[in-house]
């Protein structure tokens, strides 16, 4: 099966034969299937032909905490994703690119932190973490209400519109312009550095790969003059004044400093505004759990964990095998792909109960692995936490319901599982 075969039920698949790493799956939102297979037949299955090469696929919740947590035998710094991002492999490096596997982990051919491993990840990770410290978050708490009430106030009640362009994009966006301190006029700008990041070319944002390239080397550029501004000043508290100043990110080869920017733009953008998207159209799917948090708000932040589980906005994360490793009795080769399937375990009954039921009052709703878990656990996690608290406390005082109105068109990849358009009427109080 590839990218641009017809889907097929993944009960009419010979197992060996079965690939979920297929973006068509995602896009048609029909991978929950091919997880449920892969849960009871195969929890640990080898798919030998596919887009990206062959891969491990591990789906339950268990094994997918033992190999997030053992970063000695599962390394991330051969790449993070089953192929690059959203599916498709960079071009080759061009010769100044060449800085060496040490300096330049994969990751759709540029280096981040997050591929990494110890030490280097954790000194790099650890330069930036400070900007979402509790400290910061309760300053940012007050910002984001303003901000969500004054979108929200913009929307127009008499008409439908794209929730996701309106509100779950211009929400985040404008956090991470925050953030890095970037020119707030040019905030768009992140949003579509995000978009092509992820999305591979032909797919309606760029055309080729060079063009795709150019893009990308086009928001280094940017950041390079604000990185050499944020050099020549004082010490601050944004993301590109960290990097410029701290020990261990201020002398990064350019296309390191490029994948720490994908790395924190993604981060910042793709999984917050796709779990306030996806937690509307859980709403519309479930409105019973609606009707439970209208009559106790304080249900909002459990609930806002429940949407986290339940969109699971990174469908996966993947590692290589350092060595030889056994799991359900076959044998992981050392160089081999092992991608942990995310939005599998957070679906996964024998750890979840009734996973595939939307349940706003779950129980320890938290436990989810929509950030993932270990060393490389998402940085952001209570910065996304607090926003979507924030705007559904906001939107609750506004809104009876936000209706969707049409089949929302899903995203083409199979990293961010995400929305690119989720048309609604807004249903005032």
């Amino acid at each position: 099966m590839n990218m641009n075969s017809a889907i097929v039920h993944p009960y009419d698949i010979e197992l060996e034969h079965l690939n979920v790493a297929d973006p068509a799956i995602f896009k048609a939102g029909r991978e929950e299937a091919y997880f449920r297979r892969l849960r009871d037949e195969a929890p640990l299955h080898y798919c030998q032909d596919s887009a990206f090469g062959p891969y491990w696929s591990v789906t339950r919740y268990a094994d997918i905490m033992a190999v997030d947590t053992d970063h000695a035998r599962f390394s991330s710094a051969g790449g993070i994703t089953v192929g690059g991002a959203g599916g498709t492999p960079m071009p080759p490096k061009t010769e100044s690119e060449q800085q060496g596997p040490e300096s330049r982990p994969q990751f759709d051919g540029f280096g981040m932190f997050i591929a990494m491993d110890p030490p280097k990840h954790d000194v790099q990770r650890a330069t930036v973490a400070s900007v979402v410290a509790p400290r910061n978050l309760a300053v940012l708490e007050g910002l984001i209400r303003e901000r969500a009430g004054a979108i929200l106030d913009s929307l127009p009640l008499d008409e439908s519109f794209d929730w996701v362009d309106r509100v779950s994009v211009e929400l985040t966006t404008q956090m991470l312009a925050t953030l890095f301190d970037f020119p707030f006029e040019d905030r768009r700008k992140l949003t579509r550095w995000s978009d092509v990041a992820t999305t591979p070319p032909g797919m309606g944002l760029t055309e080729t790969q060079e063009q795709r390239r150019a893009e990308l080397i086009e928001c280094l550029e940017y950041f390079t003059k604000l990185w050499e501004e944020r050099q020549q000043s004082a010490p601050a508290n944004d993301l590109i004044s960290m990097l410029a100043h701290g020990e261990s990110t201020k002398h990064m080869a350019p296309m390191e400093f490029l994948g720490n920017l994908l790395l924190l733009i993604v981060g910042g953008n793709d999984t917050t505004r796709n779990s306030i998207s996806g937690g509307v159209l859980a709403m519309n799917e479930y409105p019973g759990e609606l009707d439970k948090v209208k009559a106790a708000p304080q249900l909002i932040p459990n609930m806002v964990s429940e949407i986290i589980r339940w969109q699971t906005p990174l469908a996966h994360m993947r590692r290589t095998a350092t060595e030889s490793v056994e799991m359900h009795g076959q044998q992981i080769a050392a160089g081999d792909k092992v991608v942990m399937w995310y939005v599998s375990g957070n679906r996964d009954p024998r750890v979840i109960e009734q996973a595939h039921q939307f349940k706003i009052d779950r129980p320890r709703a938290r436990q989810h692995l929509a950030f993932g878990y270990g060393i490389h656990r998402c940085m952001g996690n209570r910065l996304a936490e607090m926003q979507l608290r924030v705007l559904w406390e906001e939107m609750l005082k506004r809104f009876e319901f936000v209706e969707v109105v049409a089949t929302p068109e899903r995203s083409y990849s199979t990293f961010i599982r995400g929305f690119k358009r989720l048309e609604v009427r807004l249903h005032p109080r």
